[in-house]
């Protein structure tokens, strides 16, 4: 949490000081940040911050900005800068009500300014190391150990029959998620395949996903699970973002779900789509639409060990809101089909999210006694945490 609370700091500067450029006192300034803040992962904590601020610093808004950006890039990349990116402009619109476009250049400059400069640092993101593509050898293991160990995982989630779609990775078809399914079938979750072939990750399947997603909505009068690993995710964003109304929740499981056009991978034609000229336009327009955060809980399985994928492309901003969660897992991307902490974790999130509990609120000791190395990691993340007041203090 201490480079969160760095960071957290001089953006709270930035934001109030942004607040107060078009005339507006300290005291509504720091309440119109607060406002922009609200539902927010660390909302109290960064309400401590902001309470902290006892003066008008916009005559020092350019240093403040630099300082903010240059802390973004000493950290690294990070989805969770969207989370920066959209205070600022919530306040920037909010200050800019009643006054001319001129008048409010200057604002939305700061506001354009730092957005171009978190894409470039968002750019940096390197592919996968040589080791981890090696190692992807591993999920021949993987793939032949789950027989064994299948019937071991604990089937304690109850179902009750609701809707999952699961969709295979990019050049996997409905096979690739065998398990997968199996194991969410067993707990009394209704499962249904894509039924598309092999996924070429194209956007000719998008009509028919639509398609699918409304039938089985209109089957079971609620709204439905989307499951996607590696490519399959990317349709499964793409669905939630266009279909709130139908889907559920989404849950990705070593899926690139942002940045993907710049995205670095070590595997020549992996994404073969995004790279053809002639395609160009038209994945533009198609990756587009996985740069919004989608207004459903959303889940991220991933693996820091991942060979094919850089795994910082497979977490969404949890920063942003309560119900968005990133989970890492041991293992290696191609594998994660076959993964049982991918299988448990996929069928406790889907439970927890459906019946608004949190993750250290399901899971049963013997499945914790049988997987005591993931769910240690695992529940370390939602464990009431060191607050950024507790750093303050």
């Amino acid at each position: 949490m201490e480079e969160t609370q760095i960071l957290y700091r001089i953006f709270s500067r930035l934001a109030v000081a942004l607040g107060v450029l078009n005339g507006i006192a300290l005291k509504d300034a720091k309440e119109l940040v607060i406002e922009q803040i609200k539902g927010l992962r660390f909302e109290d904590d960064i309400k401590i911050l902001i309470n902290d601020i006892d003066e008008d610093e916009h005559e020092i808004i350019e240093q403040l900005l630099a300082e903010t950006i240059l802390v973004c890039d000493e950290l690294g990349s990070s989805r969770n800068y969207i989370t920066l990116e959209n205070i600022l402009k919530q306040i920037a619109a909010s200050i800019s009500e009643g006054h001319s476009i001129e008048e409010c250049k200057y604002t939305n400059s700061i506001v354009n300014r730092f957005k171009m400069n978190i894409t470039l640092i968002n750019k940096k993101i390197p592919q996968p190391p040589l080791f981890n593509m090696i190692m992807e050898t591993r999920s021949l293991l993987e793939w032949s150990s789950i027989y064994c160990l299948y019937p071991f995982i604990p089937k304690h989630i109850k179902g009750n029959g609701k809707p999952v779609l699961l969709i295979p990775p990019y050049l996997g078809d409905d096979n690739s998620t065998t398990f997968v399914r199996k194991y969410l079938k067993s707990l009394g979750f209704k499962t249904y395949k894509w039924d598309l072939g092999f996924n070429m990750v194209k956007s000719h399947y998008i009509p028919r996903l639509e398609e699918k997603i409304h039938d089985i909505f209109q089957e079971h009068k609620e709204k439905v699970s989307i499951v996607g690993w590696s490519g399959g995710g990317i349709f499964a964003k793409i669905m939630a973002n266009r279909h709130p109304d139908q889907v559920e929740q989404i849950l990705t499981i070593g899926s690139p779900i942002w940045g993907v056009m710049d995205m670095k991978t070590p595997v020549y034609g992996v994404l073969e789509f995004f790279r053809g000229k002639s395609l160009k336009e038209r994945n533009e327009r198609f990756l587009a639409e996985l740069e919004p955060i989608p207004e459903v809980p959303v889940t991220c399985i991933f693996t820091k060990t991942d060979g094919l994928v850089p795994w910082k492309h497979c977490i969404e901003a949890e920063t942003s809101r309560k119900d968005i969660k990133n989970i890492e897992v041991y293992g290696s991307h191609s594998g994660m089909g076959a993964n049982v902490s991918v299988l448990l974790v996929t069928a406790n999130m889907l439970s927890a999210n459906i019946q608004g509990k949190k993750l250290r609120n399901v899971g049963s000791n013997y499945e914790r006694f049988l997987y005591p190395k993931f769910w240690t990691k695992a529940l370390k993340a939602f464990k009431t945490k060191k607050s950024i007041a507790a750093i303050v203090k």
